[in-house]
């Protein structure tokens, strides 16, 4: 038996709690009703399963296999560190504990990227932590029309300069997870990225990408890029001046080489700001978003903070 229920007004995430708690039941749930739980998540756009006592990557390495059916996504090419659990899990974003990371859709910068997220809760934190929630379709309505078709029109050249050397997490080697320039070359080409090798042995790519998407099932357009994370006013002053725009870590224009005006992306920011849900991590939480309809961030935290991620 299983009970059904909403955290908030917006009906986002549908939770599904167990009657008993068991792993196994878990995994008899999403196999009996695996259709069921893939119908609500178009409805809602994120799904909480809670209460089903996963504790270990192995746990919900099975659980996302089952309720997929697919094989697990490949991070490879991907901006954020990660550090590689088992084959397809990851930790999440290892990004310092004290910066928010604002909503966003996962590897929207690329022609190739995860249909559903998967995240699952093993050490909660001290303090903070909260992973945020954000409807795509509602974000999209909310930002000022002329903006969206303006993003719509030129779409966002995405750019990136990746390290030669090893050790920071922002190297080549650790972003495509080789020490083979030949297979980064191939990698880049399969998701669409022009790529250039710099002197010093550092990689630049550059990669073209609609703003706006549509939702291959439902047909509904959402706000899908990551112009505001990318921009170099995402950063402090201090940051800003650290560097030439031509050797920032990530930097973006308008597709057709144009200039992004900050006060676009500030408004953008106001909207994705006004649109996070936090969710309070609980020991042993499973989260299932559809990456089209639902954005996702982060809250600063304190203290350990385990998250593995999946995607498919």
């Amino acid at each position: 038996m299983t009970r059904m229920s909403f955290l908030n007004s917006n009906q986002s995430p549908l939770v599904i709690e167990p009657a008993p708690a068991s792993f196994d039941s878990l995994l008899e749930i999403v196999f009996s009703k695996r259709q069921f739980f893939r119908e609500k998540l178009l409805a809602h756009g994120v799904l909480l399963f809670r209460g089903y006592r996963v504790d270990t990557v192995t746990k919900f390495e099975r659980f996302v296999r089952l309720f997929s059916g697919k094989n697990l996504f490949n991070y490879a090419g991907g901006v954020s560190p990660r550090v590689p659990l088992s084959d397809g899990v990851y930790t999440s974003t290892e990004y310092p504990a004290q910066l928010m990371l604002s909503l966003h859709n996962e590897l929207s910068y690329a022609d190739a990227f995860p249909r559903h997220l998967y995240f699952c809760c093993l050490t909660a934190p001290e303090t903070g932590g909260e992973t945020t929630i954000g409807d795509s379709r509602r974000i999209l309505q909310n930002i000022d029309p002329e903006i969206v078709d303006l993003f719509r029109q030129k779409q966002v050249c995405y750019i990136r300069n990746l390290q030669a050397e090893k050790g920071t997490g922002y190297s080549w080697q650790e972003s495509f997870e080789t020490d083979c320039p030949i297979a980064v070359e191939n990698h880049c080409r399969r998701i669409g990225a022009e790529f250039e090798w710099q002197a010093g042995g550092g990689l630049r790519i550059r990669q073209i990408r609609p703003a706006t998407l549509k939702h291959p099932v439902t047909g509904e357009e959402v706000w899908f890029n990551q112009a505001d994370g990318f921009h170099p006013s995402n950063l402090d002053e201090k940051s800003r001046l650290a560097w030439s725009d031509d050797q920032l870590r990530l930097n973006c224009c308008f597709g057709d080489g144009s200039p992004i005006d900050a006060a676009i992306l500030e408004h953008v920011r106001e909207v994705l700001a006004s649109e996070m849900t936090p969710h309070k991590w609980q020991e042993g939480d499973i989260l299932v978003l559809d990456n089209i309809l639902a954005a996702h961030g982060r809250m600063p935290f304190s203290g350990a903070r385990k998250i593995s991620v999946a995607m498919t």
